[in-house]
């Protein structure tokens, strides 16, 4: 096993950078998720540890040794792909023992190897079969097997599960947890699913436009982003974000469109450090009450089985949602409510940078 790390490792493309110098660490048996939006640098970054890029600046360590002028097939990792990569010709058995047949090990031993494997991924039925008679789950796991045969020093992972229906992907993630778990390799997963990210992650690294916003623990990250993209990009739906003045620095309350909201002892003691304020708090920390503060006119109702998302609009444009339990009373649209913000829920943020006022935690 291995730790991986970035050390103000930058690439660019045409002069642009699509990674611009991460310092990141992987700890030995870590699951790692790099997540982020199209373009901000997560595959590119994965693919550095590959050895498919090579960094203009910086350096890539595996195992506390400097690899960037190693040849990636020197660097014992393994990749897993979006598109699954298999072998069209070669039924499952075939394309799982690949690696090994390449490094020229013993047919027994091979044997022996793919079976293990594969038992422990549920393939023993399908190793006669080509790749074109498998579901798309099935594939993924011959994909998996083919990676975890080599025993190699960290698994990346790129996306696996993007073409699977919801079904797969949540049993097919739940599988490659509890297999991380189980053969304790270091592994960088990439993914723009937050819900991939929320539910797999030991930590969570949030990238933006190729920078790091920020790492840490799942939980962390939702109760306490660093910034506005964080604080937005985490949670379905995001957070909702609010243009906020005060009445003198250090005030308890946030005057937004439609009201205020409080802002507890906390926020209240970090107003002080930024000219202009933007609040944001989530929609399950909302809720419909007579006595609440923000008064707002109700644009849509969504029923999502257990919960209901109502998007509210404020005065002017500022729109925000509140969730809420399905079994209670339902708004209508047009109908015009007032929302209570939970005490100690609403973050502060700086205008001008979208920084996290009191730092994140």
């Amino acid at each position: 096993m291995a730790d991986v790390a970035f050390r103000g490792a930058t690439k660019r493309f045409e002069g642009r950078p699509a990674v611009d110098h991460l310092d990141l660490e992987v700890a030995d048996g870590e699951l790692l998720v790099l997540l982020g939006p199209s373009g901000c640098g997560k595959t590119t970054a994965l693919r550095m540890v590959a050895g498919l890029e090579e960094p203009d600046e910086g350096e890539i360590l595996i195992g506390g040794r400097v690899v960037n002028d190693v040849e990636p097939k020197d660097r014992d990792v393994a990749m897993v792909f979006q598109s699954y990569a298999l072998y069209p010709h070669l039924n499952v058995e075939r394309n799982i023992e690949f690696p090994l047949r390449r490094r020229g090990i013993d047919a027994q031993l091979r044997r022996q190897t793919v079976h293990e494997v594969a038992a422990s991924l549920g393939l023993q039925e399908l190793l006669a079969r080509k790749p074109r008679e498998l579901s798309g789950g099935q594939r993924q796991r011959v994909a998996l097997a083919r990676a975890i045969v080599r025993q190699p020093r960290a698994f990346l992972m790129d996306e696996p599960l993007s073409n699977l229906d919801a079904a797969l992907r949540m049993q097919t993630r739940a599988d490659i947890v509890a297999l991380q778990a189980r053969l304790g390799t270091t592994t960088l997963y990439v993914t723009h699913d937050q819900v991939e990210a929320m539910t797999m992650g030991h930590r969570i690294a949030v990238m933006d436009c190729g920078v790091l916003q920020q790492v840490g623990a799942p939980h962390v990250l939702y109760d306490r982003p660093a910034n506005l993209f964080v604080a937005r990009f985490l949670g379905n739906p995001g957070m909702n974000v609010l243009p906020a003045t005060l009445d003198h620095p250090g005030a308890h309350f946030a005057r937004v469109d439609g009201g205020h909201v409080p802002l507890g002892d906390d926020g209240a003691g970090a107003t002080g450090q930024a000219a202009s304020l933007v609040v944001g708090v989530r929609p399950e920390h909302l809720a419909l009450s007579p006595s609440g503060s923000l008064e707002a006119t109700v644009l849509l109702v969504e029923l999502l089985g257990a919960d209901v998302h109502v998007l509210c609009q404020l005065g002017g444009d500022t729109k925000l949602v509140v969730r809420q339990d399905a079994s209670a009373p339902r708004p209508a649209i047009g109908d015009g409510v007032r929302i209570v913000a939970a005490t100690g829920s609403v973050h502060v943020f700086t205008g001008e940078s979208g920084a996290r006022l009191g730092g994140p935690g």
